[in-house]
C-alpha cells in the first residue's frame, strides 16, 4: 500500500464519522418535520399543493448554492448551515411519498373504518399509516441517498465530510484522495439504500424479523460510523507523522503541545481556501505554531467568503487572504490603489470594522492574471490584455468559479473593452489543462501558480493596472490577535516567501509523476526560509 493511500485511509474514520453524523441527523430531522406536516396537508388539498410546491422549489436550488446561502442566513458556518440545508433537501421525497401513500388508501377501507366508530386519529394510526408505510419508507430511502450525496458538498462551508477528500484531491490533483472520497460516499449510500430497501420489503410484506434485521443493520452502520475515530486514532497519528517529519532539534512528540500551553484554552484554528497554495500555507502556519509549542486544529477547503466570515465570527483564528480580495469583495472599493496603500487601508479597515489584525504580507503576490499558451499568444501577437481586446470576440475565456462574479472582472472588461465569444467556469485544477489542450484560449490564472511554468503559459501584461494588488497576508481573529506568542510565532514568515518559492512549492503538489502532499510541500517551503 502506498504512503499516500495509507494517509487517506487513516483520515477516513474521522471524516466518515462527521459525514455519518451530519447525514443521520439531517435525515432524522427531515423525517421528524416532514411526516407530521404531510399528515396535515394530506387532508387539505389547497395547503398540499403550496407545501409540495415550496419543497419542489428548494430542490431546484443547486445544492452547493443552498449550502452557501445558509451561512449568512444562520450567521454561522460549519455544522449548522450544512444541517439546515440537508434537512431542506431531504423534505421533498418524504413529503411527497407520505402524501401520496395516504391519498391512495382505498376509500372503501376508510369508510369501513369510520363505520366501525374509529376517530380520525385512530383511522390514521391503525389504517392509513400502516397501508401507506411502504410508500413512506420508499420516500425516506430516496431522501437518505440524496442526503448522503449532498453532504459531500458541505466542505466549502466549513463542515468536515467525505467531501474533504474530493475538494482537496481535485485542487491538489491527488487522484487517490478523490477516489477514496467517492468510494466511501458511494459505499455508504449503497449500504443505506440496501438496508432501507430491506426495511421497505419487511414493511410491505409484514415480516417483523426482516424489518428488525434492517433496523439493527442501520443502527450498526450509523453507530459504527460515528464511533469509528475512537478505533483509529493511533493509525491517524502514525500516518500523519510519516508525512510530517519533526522539526530539526525537536522530538516528534513535542510538535503539538497540549492546549494548556496556550494563553487561551482552545487550540488555534487554522483555515484554508480550496486551492493548493492555501493548503500549503496552512501547513506552514500549522508547523510554525507547533514549533512554538502551540496547539492547533485545521479547517480546510473553505469558500472564500466563508473563510472571511468564519474569521470575523471567531470560528477560525488565522488564514491567508489576499489584499485584492479584501479591497474589492469586502471593502467594496472600486479603483485599485498601489500595493502599499492597499495594504495600509485594508489593515486599518479590518481593525476598525472587525477587530481583525492584518499581521503582515508574506512577500509574494497571487494576483489574477490573464494567460494563454505561449505559442498561441505569440502567433496572435498578444503580449498584454490591451493586445488581447481585438481578438477577444473570437476567443473563449476560462476561469475559476469566482472570477466572472468578482468586481475585478467587471473592471477589467470595461477597462480593455473585452467581449469574449464565450466564457466557461472550471475547477482550478481543470482550468489549466483546458487551456493547455486548447479547449479555451485564455484563462484567468493565478500569478503564483506553478502550473504557469509547467504548462508554458504566457502571462499577459496589465498596462492600465485594472487589477488591484493581491499581496498574500496573514489575518488573525480578535482572539488570536490577543495572543502575543501566536503572533510572534508567525512573524518570521513575513516578507520571506517570494513568488518563485511559492510557485515551486505549489508545483511540488500539482505536477504529475513524483507528486508531493501539501504537508510535504509545506515542510519543503519552511526549509527554504531558514
Amino acid at each position: 500500500m502506498s504512503e499516500n493511500l495509507r494517509l487517506q485511509l487513516a483520515q477516513l474514520p474521522t471524516l466518515l464519522a462527521a459525514h455519518v453524523l451530519l447525514s443521520a441527523l439531517a435525515l432524522a430531522l427531515g423525517v421528524g418535520i416532514s411526516l407530521p406536516l404531510a399528515f396535515v396537508v394530506a387532508r387539505a388539498p389547497r395547503l398540499r399543493w403550496g407545501v409540495l410546491g415550496l419543497a419542489s422549489v428548494v430542490q431546484t436550488i443547486p445544492s452547493l448554492a443552498l449550502l452557501a446561502l445558509m451561512v449568512p442566513t444562520l450567521g454561522a458556518f460549519g455544522f449548522k448551515p450544512a444541517l439546515a440545508a440537508l434537512v431542506l433537501y431531504s423534505a421533498l421525497p418524504i413529503l411527497r411519498n407520505t402524501v401520496t401513500g395516504i391519498a391512495n388508501v382505498d376509500a372503501a377501507v376508510l369508510e369501513a373504518a369510520t363505520a366501525m366508530g374509529m376517530t380520525p386519529f385512530q383511522r390514521l394510526a391503525r389504517v392509513e399509516l400502516p397501508l401507506a408505510l411502504p410508500v413512506i419508507v420508499a420516500g425516506i430511502r430516496t431522501a437518505a441517498i440524496w442526503t448522503v450525496g449532498v453532504a459531500t458538498l458541505s466542505t466549502p462551508v466549513g463542515q468536515p465530510s467525505l467531501g474533504n477528500y474530493i475538494f482537496g484531491g481535485l485542487q491538489t490533483r491527488n487522484h487517490t484522495a478523490v477516489l477514496v472520497g467517492c468510494a466511501a460516499a458511494a459505499l455508504l449510500a449503497l449500504t443505506l439504500d440496501a438496508l432501507l430497501g430491506m426495511l421497505e420489503s419487511g414493511v410491505a410484506q409484514r415480516r417483523p424479523r426482516f424489518t428488525s434485521a434492517a433496523l439493527v443493520g442501520l443502527a450498526l452502520v450509523l453507530g459504527g460510523g460515528m464511533l469509528a475515530p475512537s478505533f483509529a486514532r493511533s493509525d491517524v497519528r502514525r500516518a500523519t507523522a510519516a508525512l510530517m517529519p519533526a522539526p530539526q532539534g525537536q522530538a516528534e512528540s513535542s510538535i503539538v503541545a497540549p492546549a494548556a500551553a496556550l494563553e487561551s484554552d482552545a487550540p488555534i484554528r487554522i483555515g484554508s481556501k480550496t486551492f493548493t497554495e492555501q493548503y500549503i500555507l496552512a501547513g506552514v502556519i500549522e508547523e510554525s505554531l507547533a514549533r512554538a509549542g502551540l496547539a492547533t486544529s485545521r479547517t480546510d477547503s473553505l469558500g472564500s467568503s466563508v473563510a472571511f466570515d468564519a474569521l470575523t465570527n471567531g470560528d477560525i483564528d488565522v488564514y491567508v487572504e489576499y489584499t485584492g480580495t479584501i479591497w474589492a469583495n469586502y471593502m467594496k472599493r472600486g479603483a485599485p490603489e498601489s500595493s502599499w496603500r492597499t495594504l495600509a487601508l485594508a489593515s486599518a479597515w479590518l481593525a476598525e470594522t472587525h477587530a481583525v489584525r492584518l499581521l503582515g504580507a508574506l512577500g509574494f503576490e497571487n494576483a489574477y492574471a490573464l494567460a494563454m499558451r505561449r505559442e498561441r499568444a505569440r502567433a496572435l501577437g498578444i503580449g498584454s490584455v490591451a493586445d488581447l481586446s481585438p481578438h477577444a470576440p473570437e476567443l473563449a475565456l476560462g476561469s475559476d468559479y469566482e472570477f466572472l462574479q468578482r468586481p475585478e472582472w467587471a473592471r477589467l472588461a470595461q477597462t480593455y473593452d473585452l467581449h469574449f465569444a464565450r466564457t466557461l467556469s472550471f475547477d482550478p485544477s481543470f482550468m489549466y489543462s483546458a487551456v493547455a489542450k486548447g479547449q479555451v484560449d485564455v484563462i484567468a490564472a493565478f500569478s503564483s501558480d506553478g502550473r504557469i511554468a509547467a504548462f508554458d503559459l504566457e502571462v499577459l501584461g496589465d498596462p492600465q493596472q485594472a487589477f488591484p494588488p493581491y499581496d498574500a497576508v496573514l489575518l488573525l481573529s480578535p482572539r488570536m490577535a490577543a495572543l502575543p506568542r501566536a503572533a510572534k510565532a508567525l512573524e518570521p514568515l513575513l516578507g520571506k516567501i517570494s513568488v518563485e518559492l511559492m510557485r515551486q512549492a505549489s508545483l511540488l503538489v500539482d505536477r504529475e509523476g513524483d507528486k508531493k502532499t501539501p504537508a510535504e510541500a509545506a515542510d519543503w517551503l519552511l526549509t527554504q526560509l531558514k
